[in-house]
């Protein structure tokens, strides 16, 4: 997995590297700036002959940029290095790396000058540039932007050149992705060391551009992950933990679902749930709902095993029911339970004595979510494991909070919610989060806007439900889940296009989805 760095965890790789191995800050800061402009000249198709303007604060992010254009200049191209501040002001390796750069300005035709910006110009920064570098502020950076940098962070956006970010855009938070007032909007960001988990979500996943990690020479070794870990999901992951199927699997060892789901003014979601734990993999899918809705779903399903059960007055499944879906339970290896259920007061006491009384691994989802707001403790007494997979909305009505905020901060949100309700929270949005219960957050890599369409979430809960029945553990089951959904979306979205996808064209894509793992799943294995 891609480990993804807190500002605080990378400053302290830093400083290890430098106090505990010896390694200067000076190389540090070197490497940096080489591996900057290698991966600026592959992206902008070369350096040699192009205008270029590196914006440089009076930090370490700035002494990188004062590298940067040295070797800019190096390579033929014609830089201009802008301070933000006096020069009295850069301290350190930064100042350093400053002196060379105004020795290297002297030569002739070196290509490179240094220029200040006062804060009295009309415009911050020179001419009209093909390329511009962003080597404002670092890691250490939030809140909100002033002054020369605030009009920096503006020129540059207005620039219309391509724009490339010195490990993060200016103005992005690099713990949270969160944006103040303002942001470098980039379109390329090169990390240094670790990429960060603020560029990948909140705002600064639209603020990064392409991410490229750059190797400055902190050993492997000392790049672990610490507590409570954050890790990008990617594919050879996702395959990694997907079950094989063995020669001798039948339909019964394949993994088998429950899906408690539907109600008579919801009869959609409980068939996207179960034909998505079906694609999942798994051999046998039974759905138990409220059975005057039994004729309509019957005309539509084929390989669903269909088990009506005794219904409330107002079409959603009933207290009566219990015995039977008890049963059907202990038959399965997975329950996925919410989608489609409404919030009757009946229903939502089915629920909770469901959860009490089944001992298997459950998929919680949808309304079975608001049937736990105030009733959570009885998630902690339960033996089995259970998945939690709310929309932001759902998990402010849980977890109590504002959902704005729970999408700001998603990561700790999802964090906290898992540890206080002793469950594997997912945390569905752009992008979505897993969170386990020992702390580890698992960040999705696939998906597209187009996915914000109605029964999405329907579609995930049976693919989780699918993948947990097939003997996957919980946190690994939720974070594949929800990879498989997000690749089964852009594969749709590249047959059809964002704007008209819907939660079927994602279903009927997840067998693609999986086709497009096999290579990995080799390599995996």
């Amino acid at each position: 997995m891609q480990l993804l760095a807190t500002a605080e965890l990378m400053r302290g790789f830093d400083r290890r590297a430098i106090t505990s191995l010896g390694i200067p800050g000076l190389i540090l800061m070197e490497n940096a700036g080489r591996a900057f402009v290698d991966e600026l000249e592959r992206a902008a198709g070369g350096l040699e002959a192009r205008r270029i303007v590196v914006v440089c604060g009076k930090g370490n992010n700035g002494g990188d940029g004062f590298v940067i254009a040295r070797h800019i200049a190096n390579r033929g191209g014609e830089v201009v290095a802008v301070l933000l501040s006096g020069r009295g002001s850069i301290r350190g390796d930064a100042k350093t790396n400053l002196d060379a750069a105004v020795r290297v300005s002297r030569l002739r035709s070196s290509g490179l000058r240094i220029m200040e910006y006062g804060g009295k110009e009309r415009s911050p920064l020179p001419g009209k540039p093909d390329i511009v570098v962003d080597a404002i502020f670092g890691t250490g950076f939030s809140g909100d932007l002033a002054g020369r940098e605030l009009a920096a962070v503006s020129w540059i956006n207005d620039s219309r050149a391509f724009v490339a970010s010195v490990d993060i855009p200016s103005g992005v938070d690099a713990s949270t992705g969160s944006v103040g007032n303002a942001a470098v909007k980039a379109n390329l960001t090169v990390a240094m060391g670790l990429a960060k988990i603020g560029h990948y979500v909140g705002q600064g996943c639209d603020r990064s551009g392409t991410v490229r990690v750059a190797d400055i020479s902190i050993p492997p070794a000392l790049l672990r992950a610490g507590r409570n870990p954050v890790f990008r999901v990617l594919e050879e992951d996702v395959a990694r933990v997907l079950p094989p199927r063995p020669r001798n699997a039948n339909k019964y060892s394949a993994g088998k679902v429950l899906v408690v789901a539907g109600s008579r003014s919801f009869t959609g979601a409980p068939l996207m749930t179960a034909h998505a734990a079906l694609r999942s993999g798994a051999g046998a899918v039974v759905l138990a709902f409220p059975a005057s809705i039994h004729q309509a779903l019957a005309r539509r399903v084929t390989e669903i095993i269909l088990a009506p059960v005794i219904e409330t007055t107002g079409g959603s499944i009933g207290l009566g029911a219990l015995s039977e879906v008890q049963s059907r339970g202990e038959w399965a290896d997975a329950v996925a339970l919410g989608p489609g259920l409404s919030r009757d007061g009946e229903t939502m006491a089915f629920v909770r004595e469901l959860l009490r009384t089944v001992d298997k691994p459950f998929v919680v989802d949808a309304d079975a979510l608001f049937a736990l707001k105030g009733h959570s403790s009885l998630l902690k007494k339960r033996k089995s494991p259970v998945i939690l997979t709310p929309h932001t909305g759902e998990f402010a009505s849980l977890a109590g909070g504002d959902a704005a905020e729970a999408d700001r901060f998603r990561v700790g949100a999802a964090c906290d919610a898992a540890r206080r309700f002793a469950s594997v929270v997912v945390l569905k949005g752009a992008p979505t989060v897993t969170a386990d219960r020992d702390g580890a957050v698992f960040v999705n890599s696939t998906g597209n806007p187009g996915m914000a369409t109605i029964g999405s979430g329907d579609v995930l809960t049976g693919l989780v439900a699918g993948i947990l029945a097939q003997g996957t553990p919980p946190e690994r089951a939720a974070y594949a889940g929800v990879f498989v959904h997000g690749l089964a979306g852009d594969i749709a979205a590249d047959r059809i296009g964002m704007r008209s996808l819907i939660a079927t064209d994602i279903a009927g894509a997840i067998p693609a989805a999986l086709s497009q793992l096999v290579p990995f799943l080799h390599r995996a294995r």
